[in-house]
Parts: C-alpha cells; structure tokens; sequence
C-alpha cells in the first residue's frame, strides 16, 4: 500500500457514524473491498485504522513472537484489546463501535489523521492538545528518532 497522506477534519453524526472526507476516501479506495481493522492505539488516547493488508502484514509480525515467553503473550492481549473488523458503508461512513469510542474520548468532532501506512482517529480537542503539547519539544525528537538516518545518496534523511 502507498503512504497515506493528510489531516481531515469531520463531524460525528447523531447514529455515531464519521463521514471520511472525500481525499482521504481516494485514498483508501484499493481496501475497501477488503475491510478494515479499527484498534486501540498503543500510546496514545485514538484509534487506528489498519487497511486489511497492512493489519495482516502487523499480524504476520507478531505471530513470530514466541508465546511460551508471558510478556509476549501479554503484548498480544493488549495490542489486540477491543480490536474490530469495520467496513466503510457505499456513503463512505465508517461507524465507530462505543467501546472504541469511549477509549478515544470522541466527542462531536474528530481528526482523521494520517500515520504512514495507518490513519489515526483522534477526537478533535485531544488531538490539538497532542500535536501542541509543550511536553515534547519536537526539534528534539526529529534530531533523537530521525537525525542518525541517512540511508539514501541524495542527501535528505
């Protein structure tokens, strides 16, 4: 799958149900047939949406993970905690089950926000707080995570 680009904003309508913005729904086109994985996200108060395809390539990881080791087994609970098969319906809704919805805090409106292969589904409030939190100076992290990396001859990281 190509790397999934944007930030969207839509509304949640009265059934719960998102509306995904037209670009982002172009984009997802090829896995529609195929469905969707919707999960809790590991670090942070959203969801993830996993096409199909890169949900099994996740799963093909993680199968490789001895489970006679407990702290795999425990990993597995919780990565897989409240994971749900969603399909996105011919208006292009997706409705959010209301475990998911809680664990995300989603409240009226809400980002859809790309994160490479994935797209994150954060409520609007907790989202603007995460990408403005004075927690983390972001300078810092691109330097720490990206700034050894070089790996290609045209000279940008």
């Amino acid at each position: 799958m190509d790397t999934i680009i944007g930030t969207y904003e839509c509304k949640v309508d009265a059934k719960g149900r998102l509306l995904l913005p037209a670009p982002l729904k172009k984009q997802l086109a090829a896995s529609l047939q195929n469905g969707f994985v919707l999960k809790r996200s590991v670090f942070q108060p959203c969801l993830e949406l996993y096409p199909m395809q890169e949900w099994n390539l996740m799963m093909q990881k993680i199968n490789k993970l001895n489970r006679f080791v407990k702290k795999n087994n425990d990993f597995i609970r919780r990565f897989t905690a409240g994971v749900k098969v969603v399909e996105i319906d011919a208006l292009g809704r997706l409705l959010v089950p209301k475990d998911l919805v809680m664990f995300a805090s989603i409240a009226k409106e809400v980002v859809f926000s790309s994160a490479v292969n994935i797209v994150e589904i954060w409520d609007k409030d907790l989202y603007e707080k995460s990408i403005n939190g004075e927690d983390v100076d972001f300078a810092d992290l691109a330097e720490e995570v990206m700034g050894n990396l070089n790996d290609d001859d045209n000279g940008i990281s």
